[in-house]
């Protein structure tokens, strides 16, 4: 068995402006705050001497990688990423952006969420990406359309009960 994973799919890259202004101020937080913080740390915790058996310093270590790792992918994502703040022509259908609630035949139950860009999903506000299956699902539907669903959990029918956008 081998490491090997296969690459990912490539997401799509839209974002509204608050997600980008997030983006660029968790760079800024890394490089400027955090990463120094951590370096100063483990200079200390190297000091201390034999580091084979130094906890603190392969804690810091270990800490120091993901916050390059997350650094460095920020750092490549944000130039390809398209900012779309400008509302759509037709806002009666569902696009980028919009506030969506819809209920599941299956299982009774309404949803309310907001398709946003991959890097800015956030399960407790309902934001779901808009490469999730139910945004791309629910693309182009107006308030009173049906439509169906691949979820893990099985096929769903869902039908829209509102569509709104906030500048």
């Amino acid at each position: 068995m081998t490491r090997w994973r296969a690459p990912q799919p490539n997401s799509t890259a839209l974002i509204t402006r608050e997600g980008f202004e997030k983006l660029k101020s968790e760079v800024d937080y890394l490089w400027h705050t955090l990463r120094p913080r951590v370096v100063k740390a483990l200079a200390a915790a190297a000091a201390e001497g034999d580091r084979s058996e130094n906890a603190e310093y392969t804690y810091r270590k270990k800490q120091l990688g993901e916050i390059d790792r997350r650094a460095r992918y920020l750092s490549k994502r944000i130039p390809q990423l398209k900012v779309v703040d400008a509302l759509p022509a037709d806002q009666d259908a569902i696009y980028f952006g919009a506030h969506v609630e819809v209920e599941n035949f299956n299982t009774g139950q309404t949803t309310i969420c907001r398709i946003v860009g991959p890097d800015e999903i956030d399960a407790s506000l309902g934001w779901i990406s808009v490469d999730s299956p139910l945004a791309r699902a629910a693309l182009k539907k107006r308030v009173g359309d049906e439509f169906f669903c691949e979820l893990p959990a099985g096929p769903a029918r869902f039908v829209v009960h509102a569509v709104g956008y906030q500048k």
